[in-house]
């Protein structure tokens, strides 16, 4: 065997390797996101916290709200219909804080 075919066979091995982390790394970040979020939202009524989910378009993990009307309006707060204003609830914005910071080293970890 040759060194180029060698070296062609490791790199490929590493890759898959990157891959499978990079996977395993999403789906636990993506499932700690939804906990966050069902624990961290308003709860008026609990649906909105409960519809929280997860779902994997292609290679990416996408958190998302089965009453996807109401993320919006809930996270940056929206106009009465008499006048006034309900101010907004952050709830989603520090939970995709925290999974940016936490993405580098959960990914590194799985490398290892």
């Amino acid at each position: 065997m040759n060194f180029e075919k060698e070296v062609s066979i490791i790199i490929e091995a590493l890759s898959d390797d990157v891959h499978q982390a990079l996977d395993q790394t999403g789906k636990e970040l993506a499932k700690w996101g939804v906990n966050e979020l069902k624990d961290k939202s308003p709860k008026k009524t609990g649906e909105y916290a409960k519809g929280w989910h997860y779902s994997k378009k292609g290679k990416t993990y996408i958190i998302k709200n089965k009453i996807y009307y109401l993320t919006h309006l809930l996270e940056y707060g929206h106009a009465k219909v008499n006048g006034g204003r309900v101010d907004g609830i952050p709830h989603i914005k520090p939970v995709e804080k925290a999974i940016k910071e936490k993405a580098e080293a959960e990914f590194r970890g799985k490398l290892k």
